[in-house]
Order: C-alpha cells, then sequence, then structure tokens
C-alpha cells in the first residue's frame, strides 16, 4: 500500500501558484515599449476628447405620474349619512378629494378669478405699495433662484398670499367678488372640518369660540409635463381649490408625487399638515397646494387660487385625539399622560405617550410645537425631499 501511494503521488503534477492540477501559464511575450507622447500631442489628444463629450451632462428627467381623478364625493343632502364615512376614507388613505353639490356658484368663481388676474397684471411698483410683503402675505416674486431651482420641482413664480380677514376694498380696489368667492369657500372648509373631526373622533377645534384664520393663496400656473411643487407654502388644515376648468395639478402627497385631474365646477379639497398632526397621523396629507400643469403646448395664462384654513401664528399644535384606551377599553387620562396600572404601593403609575409599551395605548405621534416655528420653517426652508413634520415626530 504504501509503495502504491508512493508511485501515486508521483504521477500528480507539482504544484504550481495556478493550482495543483492546472497546466503551467502560457509563456509571456514581451509586451511592447509605451509609446511617450509629447506634452503638445496630449494637449491635443484631451482637447479632441473634450470636444466629443455632450456640452451638459444631467439627469434624465422626472416622469410625471399618471393623471388620476380624486375621488368624488357629493354634499347633497341624500348624502348626509354617508359624508362622514366617505371624508374619513379618502383623507386617511388619499389625503385630497373632490366635493360636488357645494352650491359654490361658477360665475362667482370666474369674476374672483378675473380680479385676482387685475392684480396679477399690476406694475411691480403698485403690487408692493398695496401688498407690501409681510410674512406670509403680499406679492412674492423669486428670481434670485430661478437658475438654481430650475429642474429640481420647485416653482418659482409668481405668488400671491392674501387674508381674508383684512379688508380688501379701497379706493383703488374693487374686489367684492373675491370677498364672496372666499365666505362661500370658508363655509364649504368649515363643514368638512367639522365632520372629519366627528368621524376621527374628537371634538370639532374650530368651534364657535377657537380661533382660526383662513388665506387665499394664488400662484401662477407652469408649462411643462413635470411635477412641480410651490416652492413657499404655509401650513393649513384643509385647503379649497374650486374648479373653473379642467386643468391637470400637481400633488405632493405623503406618497409621492400625484397627478390629479378634477372635475370642472367641484372643489379639490387637500387635507393639511396640521389635520394631520390633529389626528395623530391617521389622515395623509398634501404638501402645499395644487399647483396647475398646463403642458407643453398650452401657452394660456392660468393662477390656481385656494383657500386655506389655517390657524393663528401664536397656536400650538399638537395631536387631539380622544382619551386614551387602556387594553381593558378604559377611558383614562388624556393623549400625553396614560395610565400603566399600579405600583407596589398602590399609586398609579403613567407612562408618558410615545414611551410606553402596554398593548392598547395610543401614543402622540407627534410632540407639542409653535404654529409660528413651524410656519417660518415650512415657508422658508423649501424642503422639497424631506418632510418639515418629522423633526416634530415623536
Amino acid at each position: 500500500m504504501a509503495s502504491f501511494a508512493q508511485e501515486h503521488h508521483h504521477q500528480q503534477p507539482s504544484p504550481t501558484s495556478y493550482g495543483a492540477t492546472n497546466a503551467p501559464p502560457p509563456t509571456p511575450t514581451p509586451s511592447a515599449q509605451p509609446t511617450r507622447v509629447s506634452a503638445p500631442n496630449a494637449a491635443d489628444a484631451l482637447s479632441r476628447l473634450l470636444h466629443r463629450l455632450p456640452p451638459t451632462l444631467s439627469l434624465p428627467p422626472r416622469l410625471f405620474p399618471p393623471t388620476t381623478s380624486p375621488p368624488l364625493i357629493s354634499l347633497s343632502p341624500e348624502n348626509h349619512h354617508n359624508l362622514p364615512n366617505d371624508l374619513l376614507s379618502s383623507s386617511s388613505k388619499l389625503g385630497f378629494f373632490q366635493l360636488t353639490n357645494h352650491h359654490i356658484p361658477s360665475q362667482l368663481a370666474l369674476s374672483a378669478e378675473l380680479e385676482l388676474l387685475s392684480l396679477f397684471d399690476l406694475p411691480n411698483d403698485k403690487k408692493q405699495h398695496l401688498f407690501p410683503k409681510n410674512w406670509p402675505l403680499g406679492f412674492d416674486e423669486d428670481e434670485e433662484d430661478e437658475e438654481e431651482d430650475e429642474g429640481d420641482g420647485n416653482n418659482n413664480g409668481v405668488s400671491l398670499c392674501l387674508s381674508t380677514h383684512c379688508p380688501t376694498e379701497s379706493a383703488e380696489l374693487k374686489l367684492s367678488s373675491l370677498t364672496e368667492f372666499t365666505r362661500a369657500l370658508e363655509k364649504v372648509g368649515l363643514e368638512i372640518v367639522e365632520t372629519l373631526s366627528k368621524a376621527i373622533g374628537f371634538e370639532n377645534p374650530l368651534g364657535s369660540s377657537s380661533p382660526w384664520s383662513s388665506l387665499v393663496w394664488v400662484s401662477e400656473g407652469v408649462a411643462g409635463n413635470k411635477p412641480v411643487f410651490n416652492g413657499r407654502f404655509y401650513p393649513y388644515i384643509v385647503a379649497l381649490q374650486y374648479q373653473i376648468r379642467c386643468r391637470k395639478y400637481s400633488l405632493l402627497s405623503d406618497s409621492g408625487w400625484v397627478s390629479v385631474s378634477p372635475e370642472i365646477d367641484s372643489v379639490l379639497v387637500t387635507v393639511g399638515d396640521i389635520a394631520q398632526v390633529w389626528s395623530n397621523g391617521k389622515l395623509k396629507k398634501v404638501r402645499g397646494t395644487a399647483v396647475a400643469s398646463l403642458g407643453d403646448e398650452d401657452k394660456s395664462r392660468s393662477i390656481s387660487i385656494s383657500l386655506l384654513l389655517t390657524l393663528p401664528i401664536e397656536s400650538t399644535l399638537s395631536p387631539l385625539l380622544p382619551s386614551a384606551m387602556t387594553a381593558d377599553g378604559d377611558d383614562n387620562k388624556d393623549i400625553n399622560s396614560i395610565s400603566a396600572g399600579a405600583d407596589d404601593a398602590g399609586r398609579e403609575k403613567e407612562v408618558q405617550s410615545g414611551v410606553g409599551d402596554k398593548k392598547g395605548e395610543k401614543r402622540a405621534a407627534f410632540q407639542s410645537f409653535s404654529m409660528e416655528d413651524y410656519a417660518w420653517r415650512a415657508y422658508h426652508e423649501r424642503l422639497l425631499f424631506k418632510d418639515p413634520l418629522d423633526r416634530y415626530r415623536i
């Protein structure tokens, strides 16, 4: 056996760096000596290479999402019993919907649009005289960042923000139709907030004794077929936009870019960041207002008129969920202080919202924060790819 093993061992090829059984590598051939290129020739070669490159390099354009029709919800008396569920379903799944049977005359919307277009036609010095900048009110024309923001989805066109609680009539301005139009939208918006509050399970935060405010946000439509985000926006509960004509709109929702085409004479409603905080994250939101996308061939002038239901600047934002429920289903303390049983001495223990892990507890998804601080950040920082509410989440 030993002699057989030795004989077998002598028959195997000697191991090499390429493996014990591989064939030996081919004999290397002499390589050509590198050609030396003079400095002028090298410069000429580099110049020819650069001239063959494209003049600019850019990422492929962002694909525009397919256009959909928002969920249709009727405000008719016949739909009264289904209205809470319809609103809650669309608001919690999408964050937007369209209303019909709202009793807002189409002629009133047209007259209000004409009055606003006349303001956009004023000379710049006249605009600043009649509507001086007083954040967030007044005209906003960001020309300095146009090149910097080109192609990133931000819209830096002209926009105008008006307070509906400030007088708009003067010797130089006649905005009676706009005033009546915004009051009609306010009425519809307050009805939506009240119905949604009941559907979620808390008292209407905009009751008769609760302060609230509203703003008219007007922005120019944008040519092209890509998603467009209105660079500046202000926090709101719900935003309402009457559809005077057939248009496509860009929405930046929690699920990403959405393109919608509401019906003519409907009211497009988007749920805002304040409503999402109040609902403790149960409702989806749309960041900013809907911006009209006119397409490449549409040369007509267009403005988007949105009514924002919002809160006074001195407000504090926090979740408004009903009393927290324990695993046994008993009502306990509010959402900021949840009962978690008793200690050895029989004293009740409490778990701060977002900290306890007892099954069945409802925790606050947001901390309480200043409306003024958040509104300033949302308006000025223009965080296109980051939700400004993230810094306040627990």
